[in-house]
């Protein structure tokens, strides 16, 4: 059984609307069929990493699915023992009570007096009980609805069809190595697609990036066919809450297309690409960028003026980037801009710019915070620096007439690298680029990359 009887009964959704069956069991039944599935074999699917996006995910799949609990199975896996503090508690107990639909919800469940003893402080929580309830502790005032949650790895992953990668980009590699040890013995191949958003340098023999796709293929013997990225200009919690959003999946054709069709719904709609790699790291190039962006809407009071200005020259050096990165680098042009629009608006990446700005973080307490989550866009500075500062990709510099390295034409990802990595500079710096006088034009960057040979496929792990 999925979830719980509450979560299911009715066929009523959590927020209380009623479950639309129209083409579900279809969409679910052909899938099976690709896999193979017989008449009472559960298709398995399991979240690994309970963040925000990778709640939600598997919130939408047990919402969409859940109730087909004769034919699938809908699990997430997150780490046993954190736990919940006195405030968040407090906070949590506020938003409960906000809510009249999960107000009965728990009470039908007999689990609201755990919330009140938590409230009085007479009671811990853990993130992993309160998962179960449908409360994820990154997004405490956006309930979803109970999840079955698994704290052992191994139990949740040993005969999974489906594995979604929810995980951080810097422990992703780390628990899929271990997951491999629990698939030694396995026939089946799973598919796993996943959600994560960063990327590594590796600088030994040709420097080249490295993405959590690739992370997880070369920790699990996966072939790369079974390992799909999913992303796109979303804010998990108003995903949950139906707000019109749209993704790509980005793999190869064996499992994308069947993909899109069996995770679309009304709200969400799923396209399909076979460049994978390239949106992947996309999709961490703008955290870098969102970042710097939240510290000038920080040190400015939203200036729309300073702002303007930080994006054009932000978007100049990702446009810049990705010629690096693609023989054709328009056709990423809108969704790289898109993506980096809605996190400039309301991603976490940002908001973390703006408390380190206002002094209300410290770089100090590491990019793991309270209630946001891991901040990606911190590990990937100091990834897109080293990689791009390496001589062995310079770059001819028409200005200066010889070869510099590709960072050089990046003068914010290395005021950024300086704040952030070395921490040799305050976050006041970000506008002090801005304002140098010798800074060019944006638009002469986005020409000279235009008008050379800039490509660089070994920066993929390309011949």
């Amino acid at each position: 059984m999925v979830g719980s009887v509450d979560s299911v009964a009715c066929n009523l959704y959590s927020n209380g609307s009623v479950h639309n069956s129209n083409g579900v069991e279809e969409r679910l039944d052909e899938f099976r069929r690709l896999l193979g599935k017989a008449e009472g074999d559960l298709l398995k699917i399991v979240g690994v990493g309970a963040g925000a996006w990778g709640s939600v995910f598997a919130a939408m799949l047990q919402d969409s699915y859940g109730h087909l609990r004769e034919k699938v199975q809908i699990r997430i896996w997150r780490r046993p023992g954190r736990s919940v503090d006195r405030a968040t508690a407090e906070h949590l107990f506020e938003v409960i009570n906000s809510r009249e639909d999960v107000l009965r919800r728990l009470i039908r469940r007999c689990a609201y007096l755990k919330y009140v003893e938590a409230r009085l402080g007479d009671r811990t929580l853990y993130a992993d009980e309160i998962l179960k309830d449908g409360f994820c502790l990154n997004m405490i005032d956006t309930p979803i609805c109970p999840l079955k949650v698994v704290t052992n790895l191994q139990e949740a992953v040993w005969d999974a069809d489906i594995v979604i990668n929810g995980l951080p980009s810097t422990e992703t590699r780390e628990v899929f190595e271990e997951i491999n040890r629990y698939w030694k013995e396995r026939i089946t191949v799973p598919i796993i697609i996943s959600l994560s958003k960063g990327i590594e340098a590796a600088l030994e023999s040709v420097p080249h990036i490295v993405t959590p796709t690739q992370m997880i293929n070369r920790a699990t013997g996966v072939p790369m066919e079974n390992i799909l990225y999913l992303g796109g200009p979303n804010i998990a919690s108003e995903i949950y809450n139906k707000e019109y959003a749209n993704a790509r999946i980005c793999g190869a054709g064996k499992w994308r297309k069947p993909l899109a069709r069996f995770l679309r719904q009304p709200h969400f709609i799923v396209w399909d690409n076979s460049d994978l790699v390239t949106h992947e790291v996309m999709g961490g190039l703008k955290n870098v960028y969102a970042i710097g962006a939240g510290m000038v809407a920080a040190l400015t009071k939203e200036s729309a003026t300073s702002k303007s200005v930080y994006f054009a020259h932000c978007t100049s050096e990702m446009i810049f980037i990705t010629h690096l990165l693609t023989e054709e680098p328009e056709k990423l042009a809108g969704p790289l801009l898109a993506d980096t629009y809605v996190t400039l608006l309301k991603g976490r990446n940002a908001w973390y710019g703006q408390m380190l700005a206002k002094g209300e973080l410290s770089l100090d307490m590491g990019d793991s915070i309270k209630g946001k989550g891991m901040i990606q866009g911190v590990s990937a500075v100091g990834a897109f620096y080293e990689l791009l500062s390496q001589s062995s990709l310079s770059i001819f510099h028409p200005e200066e007439n010889k070869p510099v390295a590709p960072v050089e034409l990046c003068p914010i990802l290395k005021t950024l690298y300086k704040i952030l990595i070395k921490r040799e500079l305050p976050s006041q710096a970000i506008l002090q680029a801005l304002r140098d006088e010798t800074m060019n034009d944006p638009r002469d960057r986005i020409e000279i990359a235009q008008s050379h040979a800039f490509y660089r496929p070994s920066l993929l792990g390309q011949p």
